[in-house]
C-alpha cells in the first residue's frame, strides 16, 4: 500500500538534544484531542547497530539443526488420504529472492512455513536502510529476533557449489536439479558420424550404397601419389572427439579392403589388395 507520511517508527531527535549535563532538555508535546483514546510519549537512549553487527550476532546464535528442516519436508510431502493429488517432491531454489544471487547465509523466520530461504546479509542490509522486516518469500512479518540460519541449506550449499536448484524427496533427502543444457553438452561436443565407402580398382572412393543418400557420407580420396612428401599434404582440422570406423568390402567384386584410423592430429590410411 501507500506509505504513510509519518510512519510508526521512532523519531531520531539526537540533533535537537543538548548533550551536556549543565544544560537541561525540555520536550513539548502537542496533539489534537480525541475522545476515548489515550496517548503516551517516551524517550529512549539507544545505540544503532549496523547490519554487519546484527549478522555476526545471528551467526553467534548458532545454526538450526538440519533435522528440523527434514521434518518440515516430510510433513509437507506426507500424502493426504482425503486428497486425490499427492506431492512427491519439492523444488527449491538456492538463489536469494532479494539479490538474485546464490545464498551465502540461508535464513528464514521461525514463523515461516515455507522451505525457501533468503540471504541474511542482504535482508539485514535492506532493513538497515528501510526497516520493514517483511519476509521476501511469504510477505509476512520476519523480525530480527525470529530469524534462524537453516542448517540443512548450509549443508547443501557447502556440498554442491555448481547447482542453483534442488529437489527435496519424501524421505527428507535431496538431489540437485542440473540444467538441461548441461546434460546435452557432451553429446553436442562429440558427435558420432558413421559412413561407409567402397574403393574401386582405379583408387577412387565412392559411396557403397545409394539407399543412404539422405545421410551425409564422408568421401576419402586414396589417389594421392605415394611419393609425395608429407609437407605437401594439408593437415586435417583437429576435433575434440573422433570415432574411428573400419571399412570392409567384398574382395570377390574386385574391391579393396581399407582400414581408416583417425587420430587427433593427422590421418593414416592403409589398404591391401586381395589375392587373385
Amino acid at each position: 500500500g501507500v506509505e504513510q507520511k509519518r510512519p510508526g517508527r521512532p523519531l531520531n531527535i539526537t540533533s535537537q538534544v543538548r548533550l551536556s549535563s549543565a544544560v537541561p532538555n525540555q520536550i513539548s508535546v502537542s496533539w489534537a484531542p480525541e475522545m476515548g483514546r489515550n496517548c503516551s510519549v517516551s524517550v529512549y537512549l539507544v545505540k544503532q547497530l549496523t547490519s554487519a553487527v546484527l549478522l555476526q550476532r545471528l551467526r553467534n546464535k548458532g545454526i538450526r539443526n538440519p533435522d528440523h528442516s527434514r521434518a518440515l519436508i516430510k510433513e509437507k510431502l506426507t500424502a493426504d488420504p482425503d486428497s486425490e493429488i499427492a506431492t512427491t517432491s519439492l523444488r527449491v531454489s538456492l538463489m536469494c529472492p532479494l539479490g538474485k544471487m546464490r545464498l551465502t547465509v540461508p535464513c528464514r523466520a521461525v514463523t515461516c512455513t515455507h522451505l525457501q530461504c533468503f540471504d541474511a546479509a542482504l535482508y539485514l542490509q535492506m532493513n538497515e536502510k528501510k526497516p520493514t522486516w517483511i519476509c521476501p518469500v511469504c510477505d509476512k512479518k520476519a523480525t530480527y529476533e525470529s530469524l534462524i540460519i537453516d542448517g540443512l541449506f548450509m549443508e547443501i550449499l557447502n556440498s554442491c557449489t555448481d547447482v542453483d536448484e534442488i529437489k527435496f524427496l519424501e524421505n527428507g533427502a535431496w538431489c540437485p536439479m542440473r540444467p538441461k543444457k548441461e546434460s546435452l553438452k557432451l553429446s553436442s561436443q562429440c558427435p558420432k558420424v558413421e559412413s561407409t565407402t567402397s574403393v574401386s580398382k582405379s583408387g577412387a572412393a565412392t559411396p557403397a550404397s545409394e539407399s543412404s543418400s539422405s545421410k551425409k557420407v564422408e568421401v576419402i580420396d586414396l589417389t594421392l601419389d605415394s611419393s609425395s612428401s608429407e609437407e605437401e599434404e594439408e593437415p586435417l582440422p583437429k576435433k575434440r572427439c573422433l570415432y574411428p570406423s573400419d571399412i570392409e568390402e567384398n574382395a570377390g567384386k574386385g574391391l579393396v579392403k581399407a582400414r581408416l584410423s583417425l587420430l587427433s592430429s593427422n590421418t593414416h590410411v592403409s589398404w591391401f589388395c586381395p589375392n587373385n
